[in-house]
């Protein structure tokens, strides 16, 4: 959610930012429009009320009194609903946008910041991850077809041993202050190396705490259990950004920087027809999330933090891979900047996003009401969330870049001392 008195103090800035970003600017005049009705109205009962009050002061019952009652029992319940109306439309107003956005309508107006390794050259000609998946016997579609239908898979075997090799990785990176200050380096050697706390965070949440993290919509992309009124998370973001709901921070503690493991959920709705092999595209997936709480300032440092983070992962596995700046027509709403990462699969020879990385300023933390005591004052923190490991995409680009002509995979060599061993070839 924006600040509203930055919307009435810069309407023409908010409505080139949501058209940048493929809305409708006119829900500016709209959240305005009503914003003044709700000023108006409340005028109307505040000043009811301190008359109400005047006259109980004198200890007596007038007629004054009995009409004030009768106007404020009319009054109060359209405040009530005109208040919830102008929350709902202010809800829908997208975040602005960082001077580094480039403005564009889709992804293929997003800008690659940077690149790192080549993309992988074979002397045979390289299969996808499911053709070597199945001659393996670690990865079994058609059986999760049977069971639970399509956009499902089995990991199996050694497979299923890397995805927790994946996940020991980043949490032991994550956790790792000497580990830390050497990715800090070289952006900024004063910022803060605090370590990230481990999180097994649940994965049902409220309709009403996903919306005040702005990940209730679309609601057709998520799954509802409607006997317990809970949808079941999109990402482990989701409930980790509301850990401090309702609670002011001290700002000598920030940042708060978490790294949360979850199994996520998704109805992939609109994608038909796409990424229907394999399990790129899945409705239900693994990933380790990075989420943080910093004081305004430090927003964007935190950010290129998340991504060199993300970006000294991939290069410790030796996977090639573009750093990409999202345009403003590709952002999600709640986005400020977005960067992502795309890594280089040979069995679709391009690259794919495996990570992603979203600064939303005080977007999230106003719909939360989380805040940082700091000078005296309160105020929103600001909030960064990322991709660590999408699991799956990680897998596949593995499999797909470290395969063998035989069929069997390499172990990316910071992944062995977990799996024991340095190929896999057998799913048994």
């Amino acid at each position: 959610m924006v600040d509203i008195q930055l919307v009435r103090d810069n309407p023409e800035k908010f409505k080139e930012a949501i058209a940048a970003k493929q809305k409708d600017p006119n829900i500016v005049d709209e959240v305005l429009n009503i914003h003044k009705q709700k000023l108006e109205l409340l005028l109307q009962v505040e000043t009811l009320r301190a008359k109400r009050n005047e006259i109980s002061k004198l200890g007596k019952a007038s007629e004054e009194g009995k009409k004030i009652k009768e106007q404020l029992k009319d009054l109060e319940p359209k405040l009530t609903e005109i208040e919830e109306k102008f929350k709902q439309a202010l809800y829908k107003v997208p975040n602005l946008i960082s001077e580094d956005t480039p403005i564009g309508k889709d992804e293929n107006e997003n800008k690659v910041i940077r690149s790192w390794g080549e993309p992988t050259k074979f002397d045979f000609e390289p299969k996808d991850h499911m053709a070597l998946g199945i001659a393996l016997g670690v990865i079994n579609i058609k059986k999760a077809g049977d069971i639970s239908g399509s956009r499902f898979g089995y990991l199996m075997g050694d497979i299923a041993r890397m995805e927790f090799a994946l996940v020991q990785f980043a949490f032991d990176t994550l956790t790792n202050v000497k580990t830390l200050k050497k990715i800090l380096e070289p952006i900024d050697q004063d910022y803060s190396v605090k370590a990230f706390i481990p999180v097994i965070p649940p994965v049902m949440m409220k309709p009403e705490v996903m919306a005040k993290m702005a990940r209730l919509e679309p609601k057709e992309e998520r799954y509802y259990i409607p006997q317990a009124d809970l949808y079941l998370i999109g990402s482990a973001e989701h409930t980790l950004g509301p850990l401090h709901m309702d609670e002011t921070l001290r700002e000598s503690d920030m940042p708060f920087r978490y790294v949360g493991f979850s199994t996520s959920f998704r109805e992939e709705a609109g994608t038909y027809g796409k990424d229907t092999q394999g399990i790129l595209r899945v409705h239900q997936f693994d990933k380790v999330e990075m989420e943080s709480f910093t004081v305004a300032e430090n927003s964007i440092k935190e950010q290129n933090f998340f991504v060199a983070i993300q970006e000294y992962l991939m290069q410790s596995l030796k996977l090639p891979y573009q750093v990409v700046q999202i345009c403003s027509g590709d952002m999600g709403g709640p986005d400020y900047r977005q960067i992502d990462i795309n890594t280089w699969l040979p069995g679709q020879n391009k690259y794919r996003e495996t990570h992603t990385s979203d600064l939303m300023t005080d977007y999230q933390a106003r719909r939360l009401n989380t805040k940082v005591q700091r000078s005296g004052k309160t105020e929103f923190v600001q909030m960064n969330d990322a991709t660590a490991f999408a699991i799956g995409r990680t897998i596949i680009a593995i499999m797909e870049n470290y395969q063998q002509e035989d069929g069997s995979i390499v172990i990316p060599e910071v992944l062995r001392k977990w799996m024991g061993k340095d190929k896999v070839e057998s799913g048994r």
